[in-house]
């Protein structure tokens, strides 16, 4: 019935599995490789914009592109055990713009930083990569001032510690936290024990080894 189309290395698209593992939502997995040409033609015919992860209910005959878009739907169409934004207005609110929070701030000034790495000595953007490392800087100290002992919402595991894997785990690969934010630490291996993003690090493990030389 879902078709999510991904990769497992990618940062947006652990968000969409870790939704679906969350609450065990069936689904089928399409790996998209971007360096082969049949595979990136068949993703461009399905979504032209070209990026991931995007999920095609067969059923429903619907197309849902974009990470936070695709774990709405699935709480809305397709809902478990575990809800991924809150019924209450205010508390949805402050879910949705945690999740933003962690995607804008973190994570893309993070991926800025990670593609710096591969580019050539002469082509690097130096000025940029400085001022994203300030940007994560002080997102991450906001982290560290009001992150809880438990989840963002306290006792209830939603879209923002969703989105707050890939973002932390990623961080912290571009610029190791070290002793300097122990709670955000203690969190990010709060959320790395959780069956449904063990899983996707362990999906993910081998790419993490062969591009980056870690484990996760």
């Amino acid at each position: 019935m879902l078709k999510l189309y991904y990769h497992p290395l990618s940062s947006f698209c652990w968000k969409a599995t870790i939704a679906f593992y969350e609450n065990d939502t069936p689904f089928e997995k399409v790996v998209v490789d971007l360096q082969d040409e049949a595979s990136r033609k068949a993703f461009f015919d399905v979504w032209p914009v070209g990026q991931f992860p995007v999920v095609k209910d067969e059923t429903r005959d619907r197309l849902v592109p974009e990470s936070s878009i695709i774990i709405e739907y699935l709480d809305d169409h397709y809902p478990g055990g575990t809800q991924f934004i809150p019924e209450d207005i205010d508390k949805a609110r402050e879910v949705r713009m945690r999740d933003r929070f962690f995607d804008l701030h973190v994570q893309v000034p993070m991926q800025h930083i990670m593609a710096d790495r591969w580019r050539a000595e002469a082509d690097k953007d130096r000025i940029g990569v400085e001022k994203m490392r300030a940007r994560i800087t002080t997102a991450l100290g906001m982290v560290e001032e009001t992150v809880g002992p438990n989840w963002q919402m306290g006792d209830d595991f939603t879209m923002a510690d969703i989105a707050a894997v890939p973002a932390l785990f990623y961080a912290n690969v571009a610029m190791p936290f070290g002793d300097a934010r122990p709670k955000t630490t203690a969190y990010l291996e709060r959320l790395k024990k959780r069956p449904s993003v063990a899983r996707t690090l362990k999906e993910a493990a081998p790419f993490l080894k062969d591009v980056f030389g870690i484990e996760p």
